[in-house]
């Protein structure tokens, strides 16, 4: 992305779409866009506070929920919910449009 990222649009609740992924890039749906049925899917809630949510399928396929913290460094998407259990990713973010969210992780330097 050439322009720099608004935070106010990664704000909201977002769906893994795996059936969208293309080599390394993920895509994520707002919450509520009708998806094919999936046994349990991956999400992120990123709320305009810095809080985070990381919702990802338990044992029995229901979501389990991991609360964290979030942050934006230029086109660096960082959310972390360690201190729950969950883990810590840094995603680059291709695209962040109302409809769709579409990161690629990247490997953090030592």
């Amino acid at each position: 992305m050439d322009q720099p990222i608004p935070r106010e649009r990664l704000v909201g609740r977002w769906t893994h779409s795996h059936e969208e992924d293309a080599d390394d890039v993920l895509v994520y749906r707002p919450a509520g866009t009708p998806l094919p049925p999936s046994r349990g899917r991956d999400g992120l809630a990123l709320h305009a506070d810095g809080s985070f949510s990381e919702v990802a399928p338990g044992a029995d396929d229901r979501p389990t929920s991991s609360p964290g913290r979030w942050e934006l460094d230029d086109d660096r998407l960082v959310v972390d919910a360690r201190a729950d259990g969950g883990s810590r990713q840094v995603l680059r973010v291709v695209r962040a449009a109302d409809d769709e969210l579409a990161v690629r992780p990247v490997e953090e330097e030592p």
